[in-house]
């Protein structure tokens, strides 16, 4: 699968702030970047920082006044189809020491408040059969919708109003996951045939000793998707991350499938 990718960003700095952009497709072995371009209109030079685990890029701005990007990108994603219930469970003892904090509960994932839920709910199932009923219980359960969270709603919220967007269906299956024993991290991506068009956030569980990715909305496939950042949660994998108060012009985010 090859994705094209375009970005654009306008805000507005009534005061001067430090901007943490995270916008471009990380590098990978499973995706490729063919072609990628990011251009800001900014008086202050930028300065890139390696990504969460190592995984993408980060980059430091200035915004004053006005500041603008535009990101373009050919991404080749070359990823076979993730079947959860194929894979089996790593047990915690044996997870790698770089994956064990993602087992712990986080700002908006408090995976500890899950437990009780997961075993009265989940009983029996482990491994990879266990992660699918996760994802497939969010999906069936929540209704997507714009406007019912905010920049702090957590897991537990989503898991009450039972109405989100992307980001809160990644928190709460991550949340849960969590509470299951499964290592599980959230993840901003680009992918085709997301309504509304815009960045993207899906999850990856650690299942049979590797990082599996999935898509809780059911809006992409793990085939199709480009990922730009990892995290605990959203506070590590925001597009844009502002040291002070800006304004927002105009944003897209459009994402097309190539031949």
């Amino acid at each position: 699968m090859r994705l094209s990718i375009e970005v654009r960003l306008d805000y507005g700095f009534a005061e001067p702030a430090d901007v943490l952009l995270q916008v471009e497709a990380a590098a990978m072995a499973d995706q490729r970047i063919e072609q990628e371009s990011l251009i800001l209109w900014s008086d202050t030079a930028i300065a890139a920082v390696p990504g969460e685990d190592g995984i993408g890029q980060r980059c430091w701005a200035r915004g004053e006044g006005r500041l603008i990007a535009e990101y373009r990108a050919v991404v080749r994603v070359e990823r076979p189809a993730v079947v959860l219930a194929d894979y089996g469970a790593t047990p915690v003892r044996a997870l790698p020491g770089a994956v064990v904090a993602y087992l712990m509960p986080s700002r908006y994932c408090p995976s500890d408040r899950f437990e009780g839920f997961v075993r009265a709910e989940f009983a029996g199932l482990s491994g990879g059969a266990l992660a699918q009923a996760l994802a497939d219980w969010v999906r069936a359960s929540l209704r997507y919708q714009a406007g019912t969270s905010s920049g702090v709603t957590t897991a537990l919220d989503t898991f009450a109003m039972r109405a989100g967007v992307c980001r809160d269906y990644a928190h709460l299956l991550v949340a849960l996951a969590r509470a299951a024993s499964i290592p599980a991290r959230c993840v901003s991506a680009y992918a085709p045939g997301v309504d509304p068009p815009d960045f993207h956030a899906v999850a990856e569980l650690w299942l049979d000793g590797a990082w599996r990715l999935v898509d809780p909305t059911g809006m992409a496939s793990c085939r199709d998707i480009a990922r730009v950042a990892v995290g605990r949660d959203a506070t590590d994998i925001a597009f844009m991350t502002i040291w002070g108060e800006a304004v927002m012009y105009g944003q897209s985010v459009t994402v097309r499938e190539l031949c």
